[in-house]
């Protein structure tokens, strides 16, 4: 994702907060430790929209749904996409190595908490993935996902 407004505080030595304000209309409030441990807060737009597929080689990350639900994508050779709809109060890891792409209904609230060697050039674009799911509609996610 193109990011279109950002803004930084540092707080210490080791521990920024960043809030940016994504094209597609979500919006991420981002606390990043040195080590690159990282919690985030994302709240989507009034529209439901994907993010952009990804791997990371070393990084886990957690997410959370506090509000509304989210469609969790991911991709095994063959072009085999597996569709999860995950709802309020429920979670899902992903381990490093797995494509992965997440859907926010419009006005959810999830938190990501991501953990292991983080750096900027451990994020990798799934465009395999992007290919199966930037063009699905929410009717067909939830048909899908459930």
């Amino acid at each position: 994702m193109n990011r279109n407004k950002t803004m930084e505080l540092l707080l210490g030595d080791d521990v920024r907060v960043l809030y940016e304000q994504m094209d597609n209309g979500e919006s991420k409030y981002k606390m990043i430790a040195d080590d690159g441990s990282y919690y985030c807060r994302t709240v989507a737009s009034r529209e439901g929209a994907w993010q952009n597929s990804h791997l990371h080689l070393h990084v886990t990350e957690h997410y959370l749904v506090q509000t509304g639900w989210i469609a969790y994508a991911s991709y095994e050779g063959q072009s085999i996409l597996h569709l999860r709809i995950v709802t309020e109060g429920q979670h899902i890891v992903v381990q490093p190595g797995v494509h992965h792409n997440l859907y926010m209904s419009a006005g959810s609230v999830i938190h990501t908490i991501k953990y292991g060697i983080n750096t900027a050039s451990d994020w990798t674009a799934s465009p395999e993935l992007d290919r199966l799911t930037q063009s699905l509609s929410e009717y067909e996610i939830l048909q899908k996902g459930s």
